[in-house]
């Protein structure tokens, strides 16, 4: 009760923007109600005007007829609007969670993206926002609805025969009690549910992200096995939890089935004296009208612990510590001149894990700097400090002399241009994916940028050419080409700064000799950090890092580091020892 209270508190600021439309649906709920318990009456009128064999009140009957039709009309008006309004709302709100959920996404550090699987956000964002709004927005209105039609019925029946009315009200406990019963052993077995079909999910992102590696090293089955186990617990908590919520209704079914039928005994006997067969009649049918609800609201409750557990991983994500505040800088920072400090920084993943200690650099504007030594040794996390992806644990980093947590991120990130090893399109056109950084770009800058990176003359033998429709995983794009238009991506915004992680990783060894003659060209007058495995491809650096267990142990020229003798000058030669 408590965790539904809570949630509810948490989703009634989201309906505040359709209060017309909430109040619409109460509106019609009522009248809907209200129409439907005039119904019984009519039609006990019609059975009351039949008074025997040749006593039919023909006029009666036509009268308590068209109030019935007119009745059953303005019910299915009312219904009609109801089920508008409710899915106005719900649908609205899905979309608003939705929003939310990805402006929170937004801000949110990196840190926690890297440890929450893609596929189980993916599930929160829309299987949980769905299961939430069906459950909570329009188990809320039939909510409503029900108690009109139940204290409506209470107050009909009351007006008839109090002492049978009393009957019902008392028996009503043993239908309430029987369904709390049954909800309390279910709710656990949703939340189950709701995590299962996360990491479902997740697995499933996975496996078709991987399939070519899969097949590759021949890992069918045991991918599937591992599929088989995750489907396997999913199966198990969807089972338990869909079976202890279908007990609610026929049990709920089976009490108020018995109080319908002490309410036609107890009627039954007291015809044809203070009733008559027409007021039973209708009695009766507000005997059903009154159980019915409570059928309902059962269902309900299943629905609502279901939203309510999907509400929890929703929460779960927007309850998350988002990342530092951006400060307002007294002075912005249009353009930098690329002088960069890094004064004794320290940074580690895990508490207790170190990688970069006590790290410091000076670099001048205009200066190339490659960053070289082997996997693991926080070359990759010196850039993420960089572009501020991570805050250094202790220490500083300044740009042009001003400390970069305190610039606005969105200000910092704009002076770098990025092209990392791992390449990243959206689902569009060619030139849309290029003139991501500059959505306002003319034709003529894109094609020019695509020249530079090499990549215009594939572009003009795409069907459409630059109006060619790719989708975010570049089907029918080799690796290189994927990587060369996230290149002229760069090449077409021109920062003050440039990062090179990897740039030219998965393109041929000819086309790479061009592409590194582009970015010489670019890279004049500009701030550049180069990560590089293949240590041919930095000898013209300006300075070269070599870094080892967080640490840099060796820096200076191509030519200084080999004369020295030390880590480099292995790390280059056993590059070549082959040859």
């Amino acid at each position: 009760m408590k965790g539904m209270t809570k949630s509810l508190a948490r989703l009634l600021p989201r309906l505040r923007p359709y209060g017309a439309w909430m109040a619409a649906s109460l509106l019609t709920a009522v009248l809907s109600s209200v129409a439907q318990l005039l119904v019984p009456i009519y039609c006990g009128q019609a059975i009351d005007a039949m008074v025997g064999a040749g006593q039919v009140l023909f006029p009666e009957i036509a009268k308590a007829c068209a109030a019935i039709l007119t009745a059953v009309g303005i019910c299915a008006a009312a219904q009609w609007v109801l089920a508008v309004c409710n899915n106005h709302v719900a649908f609205r709100v899905s979309q608003d969670l939705r929003n939310e959920m990805m402006e929170k996404l937004q801000r949110l550090p990196l840190s926690w993206l890297d440890a929450h699987p893609i596929g189980d956000l993916i599930s929160r964002m829309t299987a949980d926002v769905e299961t939430l709004s069906d459950g909570l927005l329009m188990g809320f209105t039939q909510l409503f609805t029900g108690l009109v039609a139940i204290f409506g019925t209470l107050v009909m029946m009351a007006r008839m025969n109090l002492m049978v009315t009393a009957g019902v009200v008392l028996l009503t406990p043993l239908s309430l009690l029987t369904a709390s019963f049954i909800a309390r052993k279910s709710v656990r077995w949703f939340h189950a549910q709701s995590a299962a079909r996360g990491d479902e999910t997740a697995l499933i992102n996975e496996l078709i992200d991987g399939q070519r590696v899969v097949q590759a090293f021949g890992q069918e089955e045991r991918t599937q096995e591992a599929f088989r186990k995750v489907n396997a617990h999913f199966m198990e908590a969807s089972l338990k939890a869909t079976f202890f919520s279908s007990l609610v209704n026929p049990t709920t079914r089976l009490v108020n089935n018995l109080v319908y039928a002490a309410v036609a005994v107890a009627g039954a006997m007291l015809v044809p004296g203070s009733v008559t067969v027409g007021q039973l009649s209708a009695f009766l049918s507000y005997a059903s009208q009154y159980a019915k609800p409570f059928n309902e609201i059962s269902g309900v409750v299943t629905e609502m612990q279901n939203a309510l557990a999907c509400a929890d991983r929703i929460d779960q994500m927007l309850d998350e510590r988002e990342q530092s505040p951006d400060p307002e800088p007294e002075q912005p920072l249009e353009h930098a001149q690329g002088q960069i400090m890094l004064d004794r920084v320290s940074f580690r993943y895990v508490p207790d894990r170190p990688l970069i200690e006590d790290f410091s650099l000076e670099v001048q504007p205009g200066q190339r700097i490659a960053i070289v030594g082997p996997t693991g040794c926080g070359k990759t996390t010196l850039i993420n400090l960089l572009m501020r992806f991570y805050d250094v644990d202790s220490g500083a980093i300044r740009v042009d002399g001003r400390e970069i947590r305190s610039l606005p991120r969105h200000m910092l990130r704009r002076q770098w241009g990025m092209v990392l090893q791992d390449t990243w399109l959206q689902g569009g056109t060619v030139r849309e994916n290029i003139a991501f950084g500059r959505p306002d770009a003319t034709q003529a800058e894109v094609e020019a940028a695509a020249r530079a990176a090499h990549i215009h003359s594939f572009i003009q033998r795409l069907p459409q050419g630059y109006d060619t429709v790719i989708s975010e995983s570049g089907e029918g794009i080799s690796q290189g080409q994927k990587q060369l238009l996230c290149i002229a991506r760069v090449m077409l915004c021109l920062p003050p700064m440039l990062i090179l992680d990897e740039a030219t990783s998965s393109i041929d060894t000819r086309t790479e000799i061009r592409i590194q003659a582009a970015f010489s060209q670019m890279m004049k007058s500009r701030t550049s950090f180069i990560v590089a495995h293949r240590l041919s491809t930095i000898r013209e650096a300006d300075v070269i890092l070599v870094m080892r267990d967080g640490h840099i142990v060796e820096q200076g020229s191509h030519e200084a580091l080999m004369e020295h003798g030390g880590f480099y000058a292995t790390l280059y030669n056993s590059q070549f020892s082959a040859s």
